[in-house]
């Protein structure tokens, strides 16, 4: 079932993280990064909200219970929720028998 329409998209992040969104590109240079242009992340621990189209070039880092994951918002993005995009689980990696290491070599 979809969200009412009279609803607007629900989003945790505050207006102040926005604000600061919009000052990340006029960031003093970081040594770290290499454009040359500092690159500010927001930290987001509400897996539930909505990606806004003001997030667009944004970056992210989503918290998937155990780390934070990085994730660039592109246009595609908006609309979806941001823990579509820091999975949670890991994906299983199935162990070759030896016999099959040796034959790979």
């Amino acid at each position: 079932m979809s969200r009412s329409v009279w609803k607007l998209p629900f989003s945790e992040i505050s207006s102040p993280s926005l604000a600061l969104l919009r000052k990340a590109g006029r960031r003093a240079p970081s040594p770290t990064s290499n454009d040359g242009r500092g690159e500010h992340k927001t930290k987001i621990w509400s897996r539930r909200s909505t990606v806004l189209p003001q997030f667009i070039g944004g970056s992210f880092l989503v918290y998937n219970g155990k780390i934070f994951i990085p994730v660039k918002v592109s246009e595609e993005m908006t609309g979806h929720k941001f823990g579509e995009f820091a999975t949670t689980r890991k994906r299983p990696t199935h162990k070759l028998s030896k016999r099959k290491q040796t034959r790979k070599k």
